[in-house]
């Protein structure tokens, strides 16, 4: 039996933020109804427990400590602590018990669909998933992309949360352009904010077989904003680091469904943080359980050193007290697979053919697509570019469960002459993901 830790850093990376002291101090007085003039020195007095608060003064200087609200604010900032942590020296300052080095996960959101943008965060399509694919190829970096979404909220501001992932068309125009545009599609999903719902946990099960946002914790006191499962509520899953399939009607227990979740703490910020304890559950779970996965998650726009550093010390801490149990810092479909599927093999043929016809006499187009191998969920993304510019998603029809898809462009649908792109997506039930894209004015029919 496989008795591995698998260390999964995965980042929620939004790019540079920013925040005003203006803005801190509203944020106080949201949470707390603590109204204080915004001024440096009260900032510090807040930092240093020295206002009287009745009572909450602990709770208040974890939100505004300084390694919380000192944010990497623009690329410049952003560029310099990539090179420092991306270095050779930084990832391999304390190796594995394989001997390799740290890995990140870059879990890169795209910030569109918002008409007020307060922290100054990166607008547009594209904009961080280019900058760390261009950090990754350019420093040879072990680590990968992967998915992340922040739905939009109903006042279009850019820094406010909501619980629902379909209130506009956005995360389809998202997945429609990452197909079409960059030959990319999303098999690892880390919750924005830690939240799913029912239709979060749904739009999942169509299409992201892996999911590392589980943050059940128990013996802390919740925060404020928090109560009664706010936001990221994991209060029934499971809190032993096992990785599980959630059932159809509540994602937080074990059940039937195709996903799989696994737990994922924070680091360095002021609720759900990983700690000497969680990091000996994981090496027990592994021990008598077999491998797991052993995740946490930070910000990019937060120093990293920090968290990285304070993980390596736990590690270092617990790890000799398991002899037999080993650790391996991983990108995090892999150590899916290896804890799922005891085993990590590429495969070595695409996922499904996909070519148009013509559908009758008219001018009419159908798309098929064929499996070669079992898909992830029922169908696979339907990503259409039109030639206006804009970005559409549509189901297929079923031609044959599991095995055969089809769909007919006509006057129903977008007629042939509307088009400029079409592209199709999909990850296998191990979570590789294919993509096909065809450019109308090339396409060959048969």
């Amino acid at each position: 039996m496989d008795k591995t830790v698998y260390v999964v850093h995965g980042v929620d990376t939004e790019g540079p933020l920013y925040e005003s002291l203006d803005a801190t101090f509203e944020r106080i007085r949201s949470l707390f109804g603590v109204d204080l003039e915004a001024t440096s020195d009260n900032l510090r007095k807040l930092q240093q427990e020295k206002k009287d608060l009745g009572g909450a003064e602990e709770k208040i200087a974890k939100v505004v400590s300084p390694r919380l609200v000192n944010y990497i604010d623009d690329y410049g900032k952003l560029k310099e602590m990539l090179h420092r942590i991306g270095s050779t020296s930084f990832r391999n300052k304390m190796p594995d018990s394989f001997g390799g080095g740290w890995i990140y996960n870059w879990h890169c959101v795209d910030h569109v669909g918002y008409d007020v943008n307060p922290r100054k965060k990166d607008i547009g399509y594209h904009n961080i998933f280019d900058f760390y694919r261009e950090f990754i190829r350019d420093t040879d970096a072990p680590d990968e992309i992967h998915w992340h979404f922040h739905p939009t909220h109903h006042r279009r501001i850019s820094h406010l949360n909501v619980n629902t992932w379909l209130r506009d068309s956005k995360i389809f125009e998202i997945i429609a352009r990452r197909i079409i545009e960059r030959n990319w599609f999303p098999s690892v999903n880390r919750a924005g904010f830690h939240i799913e719902r029912p239709d979060s946990h749904w739009f999942l099960e169509q299409w992201i077989p892996f999911d590392i946002s589980n943050q059940s914790f128990g013996g802390e006191e919740v925060q404020t904003d928090m109560q009664d499962g706010r936001f990221g509520d994991w209060r029934r899953a499971p809190h032993d680091w096992s990785v599980y399939r959630p059932s159809h009607d509540d994602y937080q227990v074990p059940g039937q469904c195709r996903r799989y979740i696994a737990r994922c703490l924070n680091a360095g910020t002021r609720m759900n943080n990983i700690n000497e304890n969680e990091v000996r559950k994981a090496f027990d779970h592994a021990r008598k359980n077999g491998s797991t996965i052993m995740g946490f998650t930070n910000h990019d726009f937060r120093e990293m050193s920090t968290d990285v550093d304070q993980v390596r010390e736990l590690l270092a801490k617990v790890a000799p007290d398991y002899p037999d149990v080993k650790f391996r810092y991983s990108e995090v479909r892999e150590a899916f697979n290896r804890v799922l599927f005891d085993e990590y093999v590429e495969p070595d043929e695409d996922l499904f053919d996909a070519g148009f016809r013509k559908a009758d006499a008219s001018e009419n187009l159908v798309l098929d697509v064929k499996a070669n191998r079992p898909l992830f969920g029922p169908q696979p993304f339907l990503a259409i570019e039109t030639r206006d510019g804009r970005f559409h998603h549509d189901n297929f029809d079923v031609s044959e469960p599991d095995r055969h898809w089809t769909y007919t462009f006509d006057e129903h649908t977008f007629p042939p002459d509307t088009l400029k792109r079409v592209g199709v997506g999909s990850n296998d039930r191990r979570g590789f993901f294919f993509t096909k894209v065809f450019t109308l004015h090339e396409v060959q029919t048969v």
